[in-house]
């Protein structure tokens, strides 16, 4: 998996980024004995949450 940027993210729709969280977690639980497959998937999910986080305040 490749790590996914907020600045990638900026640009995605509402929809797009919740299949994106949901693709970023099947990739974490497949990533179990990779840690650093592991550190990517978790570091695009916190992405993918802040960037969902930051559109609920507007």
């Amino acid at each position: 998996m490749k790590l996914v940027t907020r600045f990638e993210l900026a640009a995605k729709t509402e929809n797009e980024l919740h299949g994106l969280l949901r693709n970023a977690f099947n990739e974490l639980t497949k990533s179990e004995y990779s840690p650093h497959e592991r550190r990517i998937a978790l570091a695009s999910i916190e992405n993918i949450q802040n960037e969902l986080s930051c559109r609920d305040l507007y």
